[in-house]
């Protein structure tokens, strides 16, 4: 694959409820409530940063979903 063949979306729980995706190097920012509707949001906010079906628009889109947790450790 070329270099910019796919695009990276960091995917986080929202504290208040749904999850939030970033387009790792684009300014490309979604939310959902259910990760059925982020995709949908994510592709629905990738036509509108790249003018629908440009050919300069990376062909993959990959999802990182970050999970973070605390541990107390005394």
């Amino acid at each position: 694959m070329s270099e910019n063949s796919e695009i990276i979306f960091m995917v986080e729980e929202d504290p208040e409820g749904g999850y939030t995706a970033e387009g790792l190097g684009y300014s490309i920012f979604t939310d959902g409530d259910t990760v059925p509707e982020l995709k949908k949001n994510i592709l629905d906010a990738m036509k509108c940063h790249f003018d629908g079906s440009s050919p300069s628009a990376p062909k993959v889109i990959r999802l990182h979903f970050v999970h973070e947790e605390t541990l107390a450790y005394a």
